[in-house]
């Protein structure tokens, strides 16, 4: 029995580029990963493969993406996986954190070196991208500049590793939807969606406009980070829900959170740590 955890991401920037003939919007997106808040899978030989969860509200069929990963794997290698899979989650879903994509490319991952690593790493992304743009990210170390519909993948420069804070409301944002209503949609007054520039990189994402057209809590938090001298900067992670800020100093966080619940939304989920990166 081995456990490996599946790490959670942030969208340092989201730029979308334009929509494509196949459907999908071409982006170039900056990602990297919060070693901090991961899943945990827990895999064990076994006679044929099977998929559990810790969360009843995740689905344990075949629309699971690490059923659809391992899946995958077999339809590549020709063998059948001989392995369960035991998920616990402590990433939310729904948030713009890539939890299930990442879930995803861990178990593909160790399905394969479980296997006798049968197909080479290269082959692996080329079978994440197939099931999940955010997938291949998560079978490559360090920061990774994704483009095309977000499978293009090159190492990019680690901004160094950055104090933040998430906050996320009780809903989720439906990925699909916050694309579709990109390109008709409109700046809310009085928010700010222009570039935060840092000396290592800039924060923005043009998912923001769509989503806090709809949900105008988020809007709200991003503002009243922003706001807050103990941040440096804040933005929305993917397509929401999760907001996230750059801190001056981690010893603010428990203070900016449970001052967020009180004065915006009571049910907020908060967490607070170090993003991989350059120490």
């Amino acid at each position: 029995m081995i456990q490996v955890k599946a790490p959670a991401k942030l969208n340092l920037s989201l730029r979308i580029l334009a929509k494509r003939d196949d459907g999908f919007h071409a982006l170039d997106t900056l990602m990297i990963r919060l070693p901090e808040l991961a899943d945990v899978l827990t895999i064990s030989e076994a006679e044929a493969f099977v998929f559990t969860c810790s969360d009843p509200t995740v689905p344990g069929d075949e629309s699971n993406l690490v059923v659809k990963a391992v899946r995958a794997w077999e339809a590549a290698s020709g063998r059948k996986a001989e392995c369960s899979i035991h998920l616990e989650k402590h990433v939310p879903h729904g948030a713009g954190l890539g939890g299930g994509s990442s879930d995803a490319a861990t178990a593909l991952a160790v399905v394969n070196d479980l296997h006798g690593s049968l197909l080479p790493v290269e082959r692996l992304i080329e079978i994440a991208g197939t099931f999940g743009s955010d997938i291949p990210f998560f079978l490559m170390p360090g920061a990774v500049r994704c483009t095309g519909r977000g499978e293009i993948l090159e190492p990019a420069p680690s901004p160094p590793a950055l104090p933040v804070l998430l906050l996320k409301p009780a809903f989720g944002v439906a990925t699909p939807d916050a694309y579709k209503r990109w390109k008709d949609s409109l700046p809310l007054p009085g928010v700010r969606y222009d570039a935060q520039v840092f000396p290592w990189g800039e924060l923005v994402n043009d998912l923001e406009r769509p989503v806090f057209e709809k949900h105008r809590l988020l809007a709200e938090v991003k503002e009243w980070l922003l706001n807050r001298p103990e941040v440096a900067g804040a933005l929305m992670s993917g397509s929401g829900s999760t907001m996230f800020a750059v801190l001056h100093d981690l010893t603010d966080a428990r203070t900016v959170a449970d001052e967020a619940r009180m004065e915006l939304d009571p049910g907020l989920w908060s967490w607070a740590g170090m993003t991989d990166g350059e120490e």
